[in-house]
C-alpha cells in the first residue's frame, strides 16, 4: 500500500500494525492466567476517559478526537466502528488531525466502509490545512489513481509541500518519494508542479497558515 503507512500522526506504528493494543492485551491475558475470562463485565472506564467523554459529548472536537483514539485500544475496549465515529464528529469540526486519521481509516476499512474516494477527501481538507503527512499521502494516492484521477503534477505538488513542511524525522523520506515521481514526469510537469506548490503556500501563509 502506500507510503501512507508511516503517517497519520504515529496513530498506524503505534495502535494500527497488527492490532498492537490488542497484541498487548493478549500479552498481559496470557501471564495472568486469562485474567479476563475471571471478570465476565466490562472494564470500568477511567476516569480520565470518563472526563474526555463529557468534553467530547459537549462538541469540544479535540476530545472527540481524543476520545476516538481511545477507541483505537487506549483506555477502552477495542472498537474501530466507535473510534470512526468519534473521528468523523471531530474531523466534521475540521480538526486537521482527525480528518487524517479518518482518511487513513476509510482507506483500510476500519470501522467504516472501505473506500479509496472517501479516504482522499478526508486526506485532501487535512492537507489543505497544512497536514504535512496528509499531503504526503495525498500525493501517493494521486500518483497511483488511488480515490482520485492519477495526475504526477498534483502528486509531485503535495509531495513537495510535505517535504518542505515535514518533521526532520520525515523530510528525507517526503523528498525521495516526490524524486521518484519527479523520474516519472516531463521538465514541462516538474515546473507545473512547482509552480502549483508555490502557488499553494503563498495561499496557506496569506490565510495565516504556518
Amino acid at each position: 500500500m502506500l507510503t501512507l503507512r508511516r503517517c497519520v500522526v504515529g496513530l498506524v506504528a503505534v495502535l494500527l500494525v497488527s492490532g498492537g493494543a490488542l497484541v498487548g492485551l493478549v500479552a498481559v491475558l496470557l501471564v495472568s492466567g486469562g485474567a479476563l475470562a475471571q471478570t465476565p463485565t466490562a472494564p470500568k472506564e477511567s476516569a480520565e476517559v470518563a472526563a474526555i467523554r463529557v468534553k467530547a459529548n459537549a462538541g469540544d472536537a479535540q476530545a472527540q478526537s481524543t476520545l476516538g483514539m481511545s477507541y483505537l485500544g487506549r483506555g477502552v475496549p477495542q472498537d474501530y466502528a466507535q473510534a470512526a465515529s468519534w473521528f468523523r464528529k471531530a474531523a466534521e469540526q475540521g480538526l486537521a488531525d482527525a480528518q487524517s486519521i479518518l482518511g487513513s481509516m476509510s482507506e483500510r476499512g476500519w470501522g467504516v466502509p472501505q473506500d479509496y474516494a472517501q479516504a482522499a477527501s478526508w486526506f485532501r481538507k487535512a492537507a489543505e490545512q497544512g497536514l504535512a503527512d496528509a499531503q504526503n499521502i495525498l500525493g501517493s494516492m494521486s500518483e497511483r489513481g488511488w480515490g482520485v484521477p492519477q495526475d504526477f503534477v498534483e502528486a509531485h505538488k503535495w509531495l513537495n509541500l510535505a517535504a518542505s513542511r515535514a518533521s526532520a524525522a520525515y523530510q528525507r523520506t517526503y523528498a525521495e518519494t516526490r524524486d521518484a515521481v519527479a523520474k516519472l514526469m516531463t521538465p514541462a510537469q516538474i515546473a507545473e508542479a512547482q509552480r502549483r506548490a508555490s502557488e499553494w503556500l503563498a495561499a496557506f501563509e496569506q490565510r495565516g497558515g504556518t
